[in-house]
């Protein structure tokens, strides 16, 4: 319950949403136009697709479907991981899950920021993929030296923003003035800056060990590097992007095209390159930096621990086959190594819930609550769903898969950008950097799952579901 004077959480993420909507809306124009399609390709799709129209208005789904999907960020050091989660606890949002990089050639280690709710997240379902760049993969002892010399040197939030972070904390929220200021103070955070903060001499050794170390260090701060609507059908987008004068990623990273979409899909379009001014600079000479990009994602059923190891039991013999990273020279070849591959992969919710693949929320029926006061009534979940008295809809995957974050990030770097590292997933410390625990994400989907069964016992009147 909400403190009275207090702005909820959930109505101050939907503003910061919107308001990070907007700021990169002006900084990427193709960003709008890229939402334009998106909204173009959705309602074809419910005016074409009964089945996807109905699922979504019985699990409440079309309300959010237009809402911000998620954003990314990739700040430098521990300290400024840390705020950024006592920054984004303003908004709701905690961090969900460990996601380790490092084996595709990206030196980060990640969590994702989001509601962990199903009420929250069908409020607002904004999230932010937060990575922290690893210094110890920088072998050059040099280097390494200089970038923490860098960002120790730079402070990412306004005043305003750690005053409100920490009248928050103190207060236990934040009132309508006290939101109003902080969704404008965090927004700076993430604005794009065109002046470096480094010579071109150091620019370039940070592009030379990796571009996105160059990134992550040569700039005031973590400027949003995408924005991520969700779309209904993202081969279609695919297909239409070049229509609109967007040339997309050659590859679609996650499973293939499904009747029974699972996890998640995304493409993007190729990074910008942008005009940037280095501190060594006069006003006529300029360099270049290639970073943001557009995103677009479609989410299908989360996978149970079981369902999980299956997913990536296939996508790694797929990968394997292949024997290289995915990229715009074997596109064709992968994507038919997947077809082949996931054909494994059992293709109707029914399957997949008899199978225990996926979780699901379940829902009372109108013959199952006319069904009350009847003397015999089914009461295992089984004979309940058999019978007509509860049915049930897949939960919607509201997380990330560290393939394809590294895919994405690695294709809009460049091919020629892959790197390989030695160090090895390192959860503990990046949960020290933290400064708290990540949640489990699947624990939250069981436990999503379990309520909707007690909810259903409870309006059926029938012992406790399992």
């Amino acid at each position: 319950m909400n403190t009275p004077g207090f702005v909820e959480l959930d109505e101050i993420r939907t503003q910061f949403s919107r308001a990070m909507s907007e700021m990169y809306k002006d900084e990427v124009p193709l960003y709008g136009t890229l939402m334009e399609l998106v909204a173009e390709t959705n309602s074809k799709v419910l005016e074409s697709n009964k089945a996807v129209s109905d699922h979504l208005n019985r699990t409440g789904e079309i309300e959010r479907l237009d809402m911000e999907r998620h954003g990314a960020i990739r700040v430098g050091t521990p300290e400024e991981l840390a705020t950024i989660a006592r920054l984004f606890a303003v908004m709701g949002m905690q961090p969900v899950g460990y996601y380790d990089l490092t084996p595709a050639g990206v030196p980060v280690h990640s969590t994702a920021f989001r509601a962990i709710h199903e009420d929250s997240l069908q409020a607002s379902p904004f999230r932010v993929f937060t990575s922290l760049l690893r210094l110890d993969l920088i072998e050059d002892k040099e280097l390494r030296k200089l970038v923490q010399e860098i960002l120790d040197q730079r402070q990412i939030f306004t005043l305003n923003a750690l005053a409100l972070i920490k009248k928050f904390e103190t207060n236990g929220g934040l009132n309508a003035k006290d939101a109003r200021d902080f969704i404008q103070e965090a927004l700076e955070t993430f604005r794009w800056h065109h002046d470096a903060t480094v010579t071109a001499k150091e620019y370039q050794r940070l592009h030379d060990q990796h571009r996105l170390i160059a990134d992550v260090v040569a700039f005031k701060g973590p400027h949003i590097n995408h924005l991520t609507p969700r779309t209904l059908d993202i081969d279609m987008i695919q297909d239409g992007m070049p229509q609109k004068g967007i040339t997309p990623k050659a590859v679609i990273e996650g499973p293939p095209r499904r009747k029974c979409p699972i996890l998640l899909r995304q493409t993007s379009f190729k990074a910008l390159q942008e005009v940037i001014a280095f501190t060594d600079q006069d006003g006529s000479a300029k360099g270049s930096h290639t970073a943001r990009f557009g995103e677009i994602e479609q989410r299908g059923a989360a996978l149970t621990p079981k369902g999980r190891a299956l997913y990536d039991t296939l996508l790694n013999a797929a990968r394997s086959e292949l024997g290289e990273f995915p990229s715009e020279s074997n596109a064709e070849k992968y994507t038919e190594l997947l077809a082949k591959n996931f054909k494994e992969f059992p293709d109707s919710y029914a399957e997949l819930h008899d199978k225990g693949l996926a979780y699901f929320r379940y829902f009372p029926t109108p013959k199952g609550i006319a069904s009350r006061s009847n003397s015999y009534r089914p009461n295992s979940r089984q004979e309940l769903i058999e019978q007509g008295h509860i049915q049930y809809e897949p939960l919607v995957y509201e997380d990330f898969l560290p393939v394809s974050a590294a895919g994405i990030f690695q294709s809009n770097l460049g091919d020629d950008s892959q790197a390989h590292y030695a160090g090895s997933s390192n959860q503990e410390e990046f949960e020290k950097a933290l400064g708290q625990k990540v949640t489990n994400e699947l624990k939250l989907y069981a436990d999503t799952q379990r309520r909707s069964l007690l909810e259903c016992s409870t309006i059926l009147a029938v012992p406790p579901l399992v």
